[in-house]
């Protein structure tokens, strides 16, 4: 009892930060929350070159303490918007599909949370990439199903898109609960990021290596690891603390259009 009192203790002290943190807002109602642009998508109309972009932000009320809520967003070159897909659970209890696809400001805060940018592409590279995004979207292989813990959710399409993308080189933090599902069956797979490999049993249990991950462990869904190359510590719910934390670019609520 002892052992599994102090297992509770490592994995559940980072969300408990956050939330004495104040950094979410228990308070708020999705109706009124925040979605103003946060300033981290480029403008179409100033630019033509192809963009890739994937964002993630803390996902509402106190599941934002756990984790974050990811989405894809892409600029095909002289195109006159964004395209993002993402997946969301409240489209699962009406009976229609998960997978949303649209248009408009990517960089919107998720009802309250400004999002974090973790990978930005452009030009020639992010050309030849969308047409590979665009198919791993339509072959994600929960279409119809939704689950906050431990998956499939929003981080397990991400994940999914990542691992069918390798060049994105897409390094999600410990705080995408989620993209650790493998499926009820599928135990072996390329990390997120492509430059690695990952065990993971439903996502509650396993392990991670790869050059932009470093090594993870998960435990219940939670993650926790170091990243050498980026001299960063990841934690659950807390995220990457270290030099390497600064690959992912925050910004402050812009004007709302």
């Amino acid at each position: 009892m002892g052992i599994l009192f102090v297992l509770l203790l490592v994995l559940l002290a980072g969300p408990l930060l956050v939330l004495l943190s104040g950094k979410i807002d228990l308070e708020a109602h999705w109706s009124s929350a925040s979605r103003a642009p946060a300033g981290l998508a480029p403008d179409p109309a100033e630019t033509p070159e192809a963009v890739v972009q994937v964002y993630g932000a803390r996902a509402f009320s106190w599941r934002g303490a756990f984790a974050v809520h990811t989405w894809i967003a892409t600029k095909a070159e002289n195109a006159g918007s964004f395209t993002y897909h993402e997946v969301l659970g409240w489209r699962a209890r009406r009976g229609i599909p998960v997978v949303a696809t649209g248009s408009g400001r990517p960089d919107r805060a998720w009802y309250g949370q400004m999002p974090e940018l973790y990978v930005d592409i452009r030009g020639p590279e992010a050309s030849a990439l969308i047409p590979q995004i665009e198919a791993a979207v339509r072959s994600y292989p929960y279409p119809d199903t939704y689950g906050i813990w431990p998956g499939p959710n929003s981080n397990t399409f991400t994940a999914h898109v990542g691992r069918l993308v390798p060049d994105m080189r897409l390094d999600l933090p410990p705080t995408a609960v989620g993209k650790d599902y493998l499926g009820p069956w599928r135990v072996w797979a390329r990390s997120p990021s492509g430059t690695g490999y990952q065990l993971s049993a439903r996502g509650l249990a396993g392990v991670m290596v790869g050059l932009e991950e470093g090594l993870e462990l998960n435990l219940l869904g939670l993650s926790f690891g170091v990243d050498p190359a980026d001299l960063a510590l990841r934690f659950p719910g807390i995220g990457v603390l270290g030099a390497g934390s600064g690959r992912a670019i925050a910004a402050s609520p812009a004007e709302e259009d």
